[in-house]
């Protein structure tokens, strides 16, 4: 059984147990629900929303409330006028457990 769900501007396929690093979220307690599911399947049924399945939830434990990814380096430049700029960024994520998936 799987489903894909939505949060932060991106979609995921999550599967009970599986561990996924999102995009941050301001989360208060010790589990977090989801209910922006596009589409879960369980054996042979699939179920599709349009675009998104009412009173389906996916609910997740957090793992990690506020974390930071690994540096990427930005590095612009302009040949021949000595311009050079560097930067770095670490994305803010909230790592989280799928728990339980329900329809």
């Amino acid at each position: 059984m799987f489903a894909v769900i939505k949060t932060g501007g991106k979609q995921y396929k999550v599967a009970e147990g599986d561990v996924l690093m999102i995009e941050k979220l301001n989360v208060n307690g010790e589990t977090v629900t989801f209910n922006e599911v596009l589409l879960i399947t369980d054996g042979d049924k699939v179920t599709l929303g349009k675009p998104m399945i009412e009173g389906a939830t996916v609910g997740a434990k957090v793992l990690i409330a506020e974390g930071k990814d690994k540096k990427k380096m930005v590095f612009k430049y302009k040949s021949k006028t000595r311009q050079r700029k560097k930067k770095g960024h670490r994305q803010p994520f909230t790592k989280v457990q799928i728990s339980k998936i329900s329809l």
